[in-house]
């Protein structure tokens, strides 16, 4: 894949059969005065290709390849089993999801296929060889990505269900065993066949709503995996086949789904304008498919990054307003560039609009596209050509970036899932379907407020390495909500504090096992003694609760802010050993620390019983990366609305990226002697480095 380290490839999704009239040679003439290098096309018109049951027409894209080819443009080449033709719903209305048992989900939208139906893949295969065998050697093709955004329904179709019994028969065995490892004695449960078992929409057993999600997702990774083996025997060495991920769909388990790909790709979309500044205008609580904050772009850019800790490509990202018809937030001068080089900071090796020109039919008529409606080129065309300018004049030295990390934070599917189905947080009475996420992003938050940079780790991905290795690279780990874990999970977690890692362990860590069991042992299991406390009661919090510093925290270093509170959740917990950091201020919860720490071996374990502020948690990581071996690097922003991320290059270079996130200009005073990657100027250490409003500055250090 040597086309993705020359220099940042930047594009936009292509639909010239959506153009209503053509235009090929002039959007090509634009997109190369605006810097573009690669855009996607095909993915989304299965009806374009196959017109008629076994009829294709596979030449209209053509002329787009042969000109963007001849404008210097590359191709990422889509196959489009995400949206079906009409005519294969017709034939075969049995592929529709059902999202109850019985209930078809209907057609008129996109993704309503039950894509491990054998009468869908039939078809799927078929255009996904007619498509890649035709375009897999033309010289504009750079890569395959395989269906688009994959996992966004749960189905409970016949076939799916009946697949899901044989995969617990597989499994388990026997009814006995599957009675005994789900819990079944309780209401009158147990199975004497496997016929016995119910389907899932009236579940209420934790232990069959894992098993169902899981094999959910295993149903989306083998799909992905399917085509990717297909488009292979196709491909050429040097181009590399992908999905797009939309990191909040249901069935998509991230670390899984990359598994058989060649790298990641994600689609990353954020609310713009003030949403953007930094410190945070507003408070925003949630989080779903669009972002809300700073914070978390940065936070899905991580993820992103992790899903193989390695670079990846953005498939998709704003261009003009994203979503739906009421909600219009075009970005300010400046935010484009901003957000770019965020995501390229983190290790993006590509920056694709969604999309070239804005559609004038049809459910995405207000996504706007870096052409307006008129398709003349305007401020939002103006904007993008610039950040062009940035990714060509910056190179090489951008590419193959390995962010920096002071802090990992796990993310664990399996968990997001079980607190999907049966959460722990509320809130007025409501569940908290996102409580896994609540509790990850508490942590993330809390990271970027206090200027520290994060890496997303898997389970996976730490039962690979050994606990020693991993506590030496990363020396901070946190471990919240990580409420579906093996054994080996947890105690390897204790071997990696053990071995000198600093581990922070959060509510509901711990508490349930592999098959989403409550455990028997002190929580947390098989961490208790390690962090010197445990708890066997834990509450809801329904207000904020003031947090108090205890008698002896400043002498660890810690500092509480004064106007700490903890929120959503205390876990009673009663000390075995550690020390305590913060208390409640309550006339119930104060018997409780709220925070505690206690050496463990040559590392440390500290215990955050609650979801603190952003603030609290703010101090919380500061303390525990000064505690190891001091802070990681000089280059820290001083100033509020900055950030200040860090990585080094595929030439081993030290790269920055300072921004400031705000109207109001502002100087960064450089710790060390740096050369602008965009304009090749060069700055001494001490010097101040302006920057204006919506601004960001890219720096390579001097050797």
């Amino acid at each position: 894949m040597h086309h993705l380290n020359d220099r940042i490839l930047f594009g936009a999704a292509y639909y010239h059969e959506y153009q209503p009239s053509p235009r090929l040679s002039e959007d090509m003439r634009l997109m190369k005065e605006a810097g573009f290098t690669v855009i996607r096309v095909g993915e989304s018109v299965w009806s374009t290709w196959e017109p008629e049951n076994g009829i294709f027409d596979l030449e209209w894209l053509a002329p787009v390849l042969d000109e963007a080819h001849a404008h210097g443009i590359q191709v990422v080449l889509g196959t489009p089993t995400y949206a079906v033709p009409m005519w294969l719903a017709r034939l075969y209305p049995e592929i529709n999801v059902q999202r109850s048992t019985g209930k078809a989900m209907g057609w008129g939208a996109r993704q309503e296929i039950d894509y491990s139906h054998p009468a869908f893949l039939f078809h799927a295969e078929r255009i996904i060889r007619r498509i890649v065998s035709r375009y897999a050697d033309h010289p504009s093709v750079i890569g395959f990505q395989v269906d688009n955004e994959p996992g966004n329904e749960i189905f409970a179709n016949p076939q799916v269900f009946q697949r899901f019994v044989d995969h617990l028969r597989t499994m388990y065995g026997t009814v006995e065993k599957l009675n005994k490892e789900w819990g079944l004695t309780y209401w009158s449960h147990r199975l004497s066949t496997w016929a016995d078992l119910w389907t899932p929409d009236a579940n209420a057993q934790p232990q069959y709503d894992l098993a169902w999600r899981s094999f959910q997702a295993e149903l989306t990774t083998s799909f992905i995996s399917w085509q990717a083996y297909i488009v292979r025997e196709y491909s050429q060495p040097n181009q590399f086949v992908t999905t797009c991920i939309s990191y909040e769909r249901r069935t998509a388990e991230d670390d899984q789904l990359t598994r058989d790909l060649d790298i990641t790709a994600g689609n990353p979309y954020y609310r713009m304008q003030d949403m953007l500044a930094v410190p945070s205008l507003e408070d925003p609580n949630e989080q779903h498919w669009t972002t809300s904050g700073t914070w978390a772009l940065y936070a899905t850019a991580d993820r992103m990054y992790g899903s193989k800790q390695a670079p990846f490509l953005v498939t998709e990202t704003n261009a003009q307003a994203i979503g739906m018809t009421w909600s219009n937030e075009p970005a300010y001068d400046g935010q484009w560039r901003q957000v770019a080089w965020a995501l390229v900071s983190r290790g993006a090796a590509m920056i694709e609009y969604w999309h070239w020109h804005t559609l004038h039919a049809g459910a995405e008529t207000y996504w706007g596209g870096v052409l307006p409606h008129s398709q003349e080129p305007g401020r939002t065309y103006q904007q993008i050509a610039d950040l062009g300018k940035d990714f060509a004049a910056a190179g090489d030295r951008v590419t193959g970036l390995i962010p920096d990390s002071d802090v990992a934070i796990l993310f664990s599917n399996r968990s997001k899932w079980a607190l999907e189905e049966h959460p722990n947080l509320g809130e007025a009475g409501e569940p908290n379907r996102r409580s896994f996420q609540t509790a990850f992003d508490t942590f993330a938050r809390g990271a970027f407020h206090a200027g520290l940079q994060t890496n997303t780790v898997h389970p996976t991905q730490l039962s690979a390495t050994e606990p020693g290795d991993y506590a030496r690279k990363n020396p901070v780990l946190v471990a919240a909500a990580f409420t579906i874990a093996s054994d080996d999970d947890l105690k390897w977690l204790e071997l990696y504090a053990a071995a000198g890692g600093h581990l922070i362990l959060g509510i509901r860590t711990g508490y349930e096992d592999h098959e989403a069991r409550a455990r028997s042992e002190r929580k947390p299991a098989f961490l208790a003694d390690a962090a010197g406390v445990f708890y066997d009661e834990f509450s809801n919090l329904n207000t904020p609760l003031p947090l108090n510093a205890a008698p002896g925290a400043a002498d660890l270093g810690f500092v509480l802010p004064d106007s700490g509170r903890a929120t959503l959740w205390a876990d009673g917990l009663i000390l075995d050993g550690a020390q305590v950091l913060a208390s409640y201020e309550h006339p119930h919860f104060s018997r409780f620390p709220a925070i505690t720490t206690r050496q463990h071996g040559a590392g440390r374990v500290t215990y955050v019983g609650t979801l603190p502020d952003q603030e609290v948690t703010a101090a919380l990581l500061t303390w525990a990366v000064n505690i190891g071996s001091g802070a990681s690097t000089s280059w820290r922003s001083t100033n509020p609305s900055q950030t200040v991320t860090s990585a080094t290059n595929r030439h081993g270079e030290r790269v920055h990226f300072v921004h400031n996130w705000t109207w109001e200009p502002t100087s960064f005073v450089l710790p060390a002697a740096v050369s602008d990657a965009l304009d090749q100027t060069d700055y001494d250490a001490g010097a101040s480095l302006e920057l204006g409003a919506w601004d960001v500055r890219v720096l390579v250090e001097r050797l």
